[in-house]
């Protein structure tokens, strides 16, 4: 099962020096960082005890907490020395965890980070509500805020969230789905938090509207960079270090830009095996293996981290208008970091 993706005909880049990245960016906010997770636990209590339960089994599970550092890494760019900073982040948290266990109900996942789904072991109902219960959360961290530009912008992301799923769905197995038409369910379903996580730190630091729109370009388009090396990452043996099984996207039907790309280029015998296998999911032994045989083959692997560096340029270049600081330096390098999960 395990394929390695082909990219003998380029220089590899050094994926030790994105999680050098990542580290030097944790560094920088650790002490933030910290009170974000105090922050998490202890709006997580309830007295229903399924619930802190479920929610601090997907929050333990291993992920990075990289939407909230770049809420915090946002702030601190501009120079905010309050704590507004600290409930908003876990906010943004509260928001990503919920959409997480939303969508390993839908997607019927059954691994999350090398770890069962919340739903695989308290079953699709108690996820759901669990979810539910998160969004709440987050709204009350909004509110307690008591700024109506920022609740505007957290629940308008949350809004927005929700419609990439839905659109995702109505694409879903369709092979006929655009390139243009795949970016808007990616730049709906994940890069909307990133725009917003960043946006928020020049805001609770009154910073004028030119960084707060440098800032929100810079999340979008890293968010579109992230989600389009994850959907790469569905067809590399690379996956299988990240907690996920090789080819899940491909049993599920999912769309993403190397099937998009592929199918295009691909000879009507081609799209035959495209439609069979995701439209109808009539899949037999050896398909996953032949899938990313004409993936490679059509280049539609190389050509999604191509596009995902194009992405990453533009956030790299949103930063531009600020100085020249350790953590601008460290935000720059996260948009390596992303990328450079591909290899």
């Amino acid at each position: 099962m395990g394929v390695v993706l082909p990219f003998e005909e380029e220089k590899k880049p050094d994926s030790s020096k994105g999680q050098d990245a990542f580290a030097r960016l944790t560094a920088l906010v650790d002490g933030d960082l910290a009170r974000v997770n105090d922050c998490i636990i202890r709006r997580m209590e309830s007295p229903v005890a399924l619930i802190p339960q479920l929610a601090g089994h997907l929050i333990a599970s291993g992920g990075k907490r990289l939407r909230p550092m770049l809420t915090l890494a946002a702030a601190r760019l501009c120079n905010y020395d309050g704590d507004r900073h600290v409930q908003l982040a876990a906010c943004v948290e509260f928001i990503h965890t919920a959409t997480l266990l939303h969508d390993d109900v839908i997607d019927e996942s059954a691994l999350r980070r090398g770890a069962d789904t919340a739903n695989t072991i308290w079953g699709n109902k108690a996820s759901v509500l669990v979810g539910d219960f998160l969004f709440s959360r987050s709204f009350e961290l909004m509110v307690e805020d008591g700024s109506l530009k920022v609740l505007k912008i957290l629940s308008r992301a949350s809004a927005v969230i929700a419609e990439g799923e839905v659109l995702q769905l109505s694409t879903a197995n369709d092979t006929g789905t655009t390139e243009d038409q795949y970016l808007e369910v990616i730049s709906a379903k994940t890069a909307a938090l990133f725009a917003a996580a960043c946006r928020i730190g020049p805001i609770v630091a009154e910073r004028p509207v030119a960084e707060e729109k440098a800032l929100e370009s810079y999340g979008k388009n890293l968010g579109i960079a992230f989600q389009l090396i994850d959907d790469l990452l569905d067809y590399s043996a690379k996956q299988a270090t990240l907690g996920k099984t090789v080819g899940d996207d491909f049993r599920e039907g999912k769309i993403t830009l190397p099937i998009v790309l592929a199918y295009r280029r691909g000879s009507e015998e081609e799209r035959v095996f495209w439609r069979r296998t995701l439209e109808e999911l009539d899949q037999a032994p050896g398909d996953l293996e032949h899938a990313i045989e004409l993936l490679t083959r059509h280049n539609a692997l190389s050509d999604t981290i191509d596009r995902a560096r194009y992405y990453g340029t533009m956030a790299r270049d949103a930063l531009a208008l600020f100085p020249e600081t350790e953590l601008k330096k460290s935000l720059i390098a996260i948009v390596d970091f992303c990328i450079e999960r591909a290899y």
